[in-house]
């Protein structure tokens, strides 16, 4: 299984996108939004995404599920690309609460998003600045 590294996202990655949610009521435009996203910044000769937009809307429905939940409002959730990936930060104001991968867990007890973003990206990531707590997962441009 691949850990979680601390690190921010790649450093020449553009960003393209961002939503600002307060409650869980706006996860369905968020994943919508992405999907709009997603199908606007893909470079058009390589149109077949195959499964990368389900991968990333389960993976950013899992994460700002668990900001929303577990974090300090707002959360923000920024779409960014590279040359090579797409990458997903997503972002609260707890800085007290370190993510973890929840290895001991019972299943029904949740914790189990980062186990999905790794499962489902290249590159799963967290780090901190002043005032927000991210976590980011990079995925391939193409399927």
């Amino acid at each position: 299984m691949k850990q979680l590294r601390t690190s921010p996202p790649p450093p020449d990655a553009e960003e393209l996108r961002v939503w600002v949610l307060e409650s869980v009521d706006q996860l369905r435009a968020l994943r919508v939004g992405l999907i709009d996203a997603l199908n606007a910044y893909t470079p058009e000769a390589h149109d077949a995404l195959a499964d990368v937009p389900d991968r990333m809307v389960l993976v950013v429905t899992e994460l700002a599920t668990n900001a929303l939940k577990y974090g300090i409002p707002p959360t923000t959730v920024r779409l960014m690309r590279t040359r090579d990936e797409f990458v997903l930060d997503v972002a609260d104001h707890d800085l007290t609460a370190i993510p973890e991968l929840a290895h001991t867990r019972p299943l029904n007890a949740g914790g189990r998003g980062l186990h999905i973003a790794n499962a489902f990206a290249l590159d799963v990531g967290w780090y901190a600045s002043s005032t927000t707590k991210h976590i980011w997962a990079a995925f391939p441009l193409l399927g």
